[in-house]
């Protein structure tokens, strides 16, 4: 039987698979059975898990609990779990609720730039959201959200001569650049805020100590580098960490074309 997002069934669907779903992702995919329990109205999954993203955005990760949660809405802890069974679920639900964005618009076949569009859309979600790359990755995407980014990328590789692995890999190397990226924005982010010095974060503030300190003789490749200032950003051609980010990802799409074009050949 089917289920669709009312958790009315048609006929089709492998109950016994769906079974094996966590809760969280049950929750999802609107197959778990709304609560009937409690004040009616007055509490939902999607008002528990929007408390919970403004709780984790304000006080960070550490800070969400079933009982804080319940506390900002006016409940008890108890009311929670009639709709929420666990905090593992209401992560899994968090996770998914940040990743409902808009996706970018398609570029007329130009693959080189849809892929850049998803890559800096997710690093946004890290900064945005700085809790969310501490959600540790537990398994494949398996909720609606972000599969729907998922479908996205793939569409942009629609007319790629590749098979279903080698396109799943391709995705996979843009969601560990972009995650990758996506931390280290989120530091830098939160360093300034915090009132770091940028020269700090760069390293500007330590490269006349960097300069004393590492020798030829111990780092014979470094050492020029080093000196030059480009280590640290000193010299005036030295691009910024955005461009940085820029470059590696040009040079992973370049990757993707070197191989399209092997596979064409």
């Amino acid at each position: 039987m089917e289920h669709n997002r009312n958790g009315n069934d048609r006929d089709g669907v492998d109950e016994a698979a769906l079974e094996k779903l966590p809760n969280g992702a049950k929750l999802g995919w609107g197959l778990a059975k709304p609560s009937t329990r409690g004040p009616k109205g007055e509490l939902s999954v999607k008002k528990i898990v929007d408390a919970a993203v403004a709780l984790a955005d304000r006080d960070g990760l550490a800070a969400v609990s079933m009982s804080r949660v319940a506390s900002s809405l006016g409940f008890t802890t108890m009311s929670l779990y009639r709709y929420i069974a666990s905090k593992d679920d209401l992560l899994m639900l968090m996770y998914d609720s940040v990743s409902e964005v808009e996706l970018p618009a398609r570029k007329d076949g130009d693959w080189r730039a849809e892929m850049r569009d998803y890559v800096w859309a997710c690093v946004e979600v890290f900064v945005r959201h700085p809790w969310f790359g501490d959600i540790p990755v537990t398994s494949i995407p398996i909720m609606p959200n972000t599969l729907k980014i998922v479908d996205w990328v793939l569409g942009t590789m629609r007319s790629f001569p590749l098979n279903e692995h080698e396109k799943m890999s391709i995705l996979l190397l843009l969601s560990s650049y972009s995650r990758s990226v996506g931390l280290i924005n989120r530091d830098f982010g939160q360093a300034l805020k915090a009132g770091a010095n940028p020269d700090t974060f760069n390293g500007l503030e330590y490269s006349a100590a960097l300069k004393q300190l590492v020798k030829p003789e111990s780092y014979p490749h470094l050492h020029p580098i080093v000196m030059s200032g480009t280590y640290a950003g000193e010299n005036e051609q030295t691009s910024t960490v955005g461009d940085d980010f820029d470059f590696g990802l040009e040079r992973i799409l370049d990757g993707v074309q070197h191989y399209l074009d092997m596979k064409k050949g």
